[in-house]
């Protein structure tokens, strides 16, 4: 195989690996599963906070009206992210009650969605963004 096409041929090997790199990365941390041109608020308790990469997780117990709790998802930064924004593993701790603003998954039989900001009953609010979370990630 003569040089020229060598070189052809690795530029399209490479290229194409970055393609594909690329839009795997994209989906990983776009917003695919929620549905963005909704926000939504619910308040309950929280059972746990998941201080873990590559996203923490709040798990919050919701009163479902039938004398029971529905357990919520829902899906936030990560803990290098939220840190630098002042979060520790123990801002939200079991027995919490918040309130907690999200965009809702785009499937309606998944309960929760992307973690936005939630408050707490003395009006305190802790945010996941600083700001538009379009232009803070």
């Amino acid at each position: 195989m003569n040089a020229i096409l060598r070189q052809a041929l690795l530029a399209a090997v490479v290229f194409a690996a970055l393609t594909v790199t690329a839009d795997t990365a994209a989906a990983h941390h776009g917003y695919a599963l929620f549905d963005t041109s909704t926000q939504k608020t619910i308040a309950g308790t929280v059972r746990e906070f998941v201080w873990m990469n590559p996203h923490t997780w709040l798990w919050l117990n919701v009163p479902n009206g039938q004398g029971g709790v529905d357990a919520f998802g829902f899906e936030g930064m990560s803990p290098n992210f939220l840190g630098r924004r002042g979060w520790t593993r123990n801002t939200l701790k079991p027995g919490d009650q918040i309130t907690v603003t999200f965009f809702p998954f785009k499937n309606p039989s998944s309960k929760g969605g992307a973690f936005l900001s939630a408050k707490r009953p003395n009006g305190e609010e802790l945010k996941m963004f600083l700001g538009d979370p379009d232009a803070d990630r």
